[in-house]
């Protein structure tokens, strides 16, 4: 396993690779690896002779609602290539580029994608422009390592539909593979954000994915009010103590408002709980 950190670095190798006639994964991080990113590289390893990871903390896509949020987002390199070398499925290449590899003119002057309508609500109404972010460095990564297939965890369900619409309408001959959410044992989701966490906030996080269930006990049992339900959710995390942003039922789709005709839909939530935001969903079938 290699640790390169410039774009010309890496095409070379995936140029060499290429010429073999070898298929390439691509695992797209910001560090700070868990279980759940572990899972992705597995997974990537089935599905390609090769497997990139990325490890970039992009500063593109955080928001100025907590101030200071990029900076102390945790920078964890040697122990994330630590924990890949123990990987009986570790990747080839961890491809670790400074800002100013990814972003030569600088962030704020570089070209930016946007995927309309799903990047502006939900997160993206609590944090503007973050889906420009991902959007933007999703796409100079897919450029970059030229990947046959990239994965990403289910847990971000809103960024995997925008990086789906990314590849679909600039013909990126990219297959996107979304991997179920990795959960601890009292089903918080696994997130690097959950280092934000105080052992006590740790146990009380579980009650996000509690009160998201409850939802879906309720669809699943006929209720149809879904302002009721998405009232109660939101009163609930309120009372344990999270600062809840939403808790909706959507189309899984694009996201639009849930009815009883979707075949597919998502319960989806984010919260406050101390210094960590947190998210979290369930898709469900539409009993009807």
């Amino acid at each position: 396993m290699k640790t390169i950190d410039t774009v010309t670095g890496l095409r070379i190798m995936v140029a060499r690779w290429r010429a073999n006639g070898e298929r390439v994964a691509l695992v797209p991080t910001m560090g700070n690896l868990h279980a759940g990113h572990l899972q992705l590289v597995e997974r990537a390893r089935k599905n390609a002779h090769r497997v990139i990871v990325s490890i970039f903390v992009n500063p593109m896509q955080f928001s100025n609602r907590n101030g200071g949020d990029f900076e102390r987002y945790p920078r964890t390199l040697e122990e994330d290539g630590k924990k890949l070398s123990a990987m009986g499925y570790q990747p080839d290449i961890i491809f670790a580029p400074s800002v100013q590899a990814m972003y030569p003119a600088g962030f704020k002057q570089e070209a930016r994608i946007e995927v309309p309508e799903i990047s502006n609500i939900l997160c993206g109404e609590f944090r503007p422009g973050h889906f420009v972010g991902v959007a933007t460095v999703v796409a100079k990564l897919f450029n970059m390592a030229q990947p046959d297939v990239a994965l990403f965890g289910e847990k971000d369900f809103q960024q995997l539909l925008v990086i789906r619409r990314l590849v679909a309408d600039l013909c990126f001959p990219v297959e996107i593979i979304g991997i179920p959410t990795v959960r601890e044992k009292n089903g918080l989701a696994m997130s690097s954000r959950n280092a934000y966490l105080s052992s006590e906030e740790r146990e009380r996080a579980a009650v996000l994915y509690q009160t998201l269930q409850q939802a879906q006990q309720q669809i699943e049992s006929g209720e149809r009010d879904f302002a009721m339900i998405q009232a109660q959710a939101t009163a609930k995390l309120s009372e344990a103590g999270f600062q809840p942003e939403y808790f909706e039922i959507r189309r899984a789709q694009d996201l639009q408002l849930a009815t009883d005709m979707d075949e597919q839909q998502v319960i989806l939530a984010a919260a406050w709980l101390g210094e960590a935001r947190l998210i979290d969903n369930i898709v469900m079938e539409s009993p009807d």
